[in-house]
């Protein structure tokens, strides 16, 4: 194979668009001894590939059945914890805007019963302009 079609391949290898036909033929060409020097650097990566590729596990999996009955509970609690947040959590926080609003409302009327005390004092403006109208218009 030629060595200019090598390195296109190993551009579009490490680039990840090089098919499977293209990498089984780059494992090929570098399973060979007389690879380049420039490429010699490669050499190993794919034989390592070739190598792992023929690897199998032989060993024995262990398949005990697992105890679930511990699962099923856990998930029991966690929607009892759940809900009992949801539900009190609601409440908490009813009970915390009644507690907002009657603040604000005590505001309110503070502010009103501020203003209100304004307000009378020129009231008594106007009753005693009132008495001295009225002593006018009796007068006559």
């Amino acid at each position: 194979m030629e060595l200019s079609n090598i390195e296109k391949l190993l551009e579009r290898y490490f680039e990840a668009t090089a098919t499977v036909a293209e990498e089984e033929m780059l494992r090929e060409y570098f399973a060979k001894e007389d690879v380049p020097l420039h490429l010699k650097k490669y050499a190993p990566m794919f034989q390592y590939f070739s190598i792992a590729k023929e690897e199998k596990f032989t060993g024995q999996v262990p398949l005990k059945p697992r105890k679930k009955s511990y699962i099923k509970w856990i998930s029991v609690a966690a929607v009892s914890i759940l809900i009992f947040g949801i539900y009190f959590g609601k409440s908490y926080q009813e009970q915390r805007e009644a507690e907002y609003a009657y603040q604000e409302t005590k505001k309110a009327l503070s502010l009103l019963a501020t203003n209100l005390g304004k307000g009378t004092e020129k009231v008594a403006y106007l009753r005693e302009f009132e008495v001295t109208k009225q002593k006018i218009y009796n007068k006559n």
